[in-house]
C-alpha cells in the first residue's frame, strides 16, 4: 500500500544527480557512497556496479518503527517484516518487491544495520525488467564509514530526511561516473 504524506509538500519534486562520490539537487549537495565497482553503462546482477543514466524514483520505504517521516508528495510505503526484493534473474518477479516467504532467491528489506530504514527506488531495470540486468537498486542510508554499496546509491541518514520533502512522483535521478 502506497501512501502519500501531505501531498502539496513539495511543489515542483525535485532531480537528483550522483558524481564524483557526491549527490547534488539544487541548493544542496553531500557526500555519497556506490557500488563498489563503481559506475558502469553495463551494470549486470551481482557484478557491486552502480548503472549509469537517468531514471525515475517511482516511490519509497521506511521503516515506521525508527523513522518519522516528513511530509513529502512522494509514494511512500511502510516496510514490514515480510518484505523483500526479489534478485533472481530466473524468477518472473525478478527486480520486484514481494513477502517472505519467498521461492526465489530475495534480499531481505527489514535490516537491522539500518541502511534500510528510509530509501527511495531507483528505477532502473524497471518497465520493462531485463532479467540478469541488475536489481534492488535504491537510494539508501550510508553505513557510517560510507563503504561501498552492492550497487545502491547511500548517503547519511539526515540528508535522506531533508530530501524526501523535496521529492515526488516526478522525481528523477542521473547518475554518472
Amino acid at each position: 500500500m502506497l501512501a502519500r504524506r501531505n501531498e502539496a509538500a513539495a511543489a515542483a519534486p525535485v532531480n537528483l544527480e550522483y558524481r564524483g562520490g557526491y549527490l547534488y539537487w539544487p541548493g544542496g549537495e553531500a557526500r555519497a557512497a556506490v557500488g563498489a565497482a563503481g559506475v558502469s553503462a553495463t551494470k549486470a546482477e551481482g557484478d557491486k556496479a552502480t548503472p549509469a543514466g537517468a531514471f525515475p524514483l517511482p516511490f519509497g520505504m521506511y521503516r515506521p518503527d525508527r523513522i518519522q517521516l516528513p511530509a513529502t508528495s512522494l509514494p511512500i510505503m511502510p516496510l514490514r517484516e515480510a518484505h523483500a526484493w526479489v534478485d533472481d534473474p530466473n524468477d518472473s518477479k525478478y527486480n520486484q518487491l514481494v513477502e517472505l516467504p519467498y521461492p526465489a532467491h530475495v534480499e531481505e528489506m527489514w535490516r537491522v544495520d539500518g541502511i534500510y530504514d528510509l530509501l527511495v527506488v531507483i528505477g532502473y531495470n524497471m518497465n520493462p525488467t531485463r532479467p540478469g540486468a541488475g536489481s534492488a537498486i535504491f537510494l539508501h542510508i550510508a553505513r557510517p564509514n560510507f563503504s561501498s554499496t552492492e550497487g545502491c546509491i547511500a548517503t547519511e541518514r539526515s540528508v535522506l530526511l531533508e530530501l524526501i520533502p523535496l521529492l515526488g512522483p516526478s522525481s528523477t535521478i542521473t547518475i554518472r561516473s
